[in-house]
């Protein structure tokens, strides 16, 4: 399995984050709730090389903008926060997850508190601002502001595979949330034209798996 970590967090040390991508010995043929528990031993077995003491919080993704504060608290078993498409946290001992496949994951990290949050925007979740809904949350728990943090899109479905163009509507929703130019980061990368590297919703007609974006602050 192919993990892809991004230039821009990378220049943070305290910063663990990854992309992990197709994983090429999975079956992924059938519906999603078939496909996901393939899946989860690839992924438990790669968080167990980069982060062996951290915990997992996923979100539910229910393709809207409501946003979790994980604080550390007890979860469900399987530690996902229903009903939210973005958590944040400044709880070292957490581990942010996302899963994509087409959606954007976007990664936020408050370079001055070490408060992070990752976001699932997907055409939904983009109309409705959901990166937007993820900075208030953050400015009103840990006392972020625009200009201390760095934003970082991972791949996700791009024109002309998709007749929304949800990428560039990210970027100038992060700037015009204050974050400044260079501080917005897209990879530019499509899922949909990648199918050695990703799974893509459209693409694969549903019968797909998933990639995980993962994001932890030590």
């Amino acid at each position: 399995m192919r993990i892809e970590r991004f230039a821009a967090l990378d220049k943070l040390p305290w910063i663990e984050h990854g992309f992990y991508c197709r994983q090429p010995e999975v079956d992924v043929r059938g519906p999603k709730e078939e496909v996901m528990p393939r899946l989860w031993p690839g992924w438990n077995a790669a968080l167990e090389r980069q982060v062996p003491d951290r915990l997992l919080y996923t979100a539910e993704q229910v393709h809207g903008n409501a946003v979790a504060l994980v604080n550390g608290h007890p979860l469900p078993v399987d530690r996902q926060v229903p009903g939210v498409d973005a958590l944040v946290t400044r709880n070292q001992a957490a581990v942010l997850g996302i899963v994509v496949a087409d959606c954007c994951a976007v990664y936020l990290v408050d370079t001055r508190t070490r408060a992070i949050g990752l976001c699932h925007s997907g055409k939904k979740g983009t109309e409705g601002n959901i990166v937007g809904e993820a900075l208030r949350m953050m400015a009103t728990n840990f006392g972020t502001v625009p200009e201390d943090v760095v934003a970082q899109l991972s791949p996700c479905i791009r024109q002309p595979h998709y007749e929304v163009d949800i990428a560039t509507e990210i970027v100038a929703q992060l700037q015009a949330a204050g974050l400044p130019e260079e501080q917005v980061h897209d990879c530019g990368l499509c899922t949909a034209s990648n199918p050695e590297r990703y799974y893509s919703y459209r693409r694969d007609l549903g019968q797909t798996g998933r990639m995980l974006a993962v994001l932890s602050a030590g």
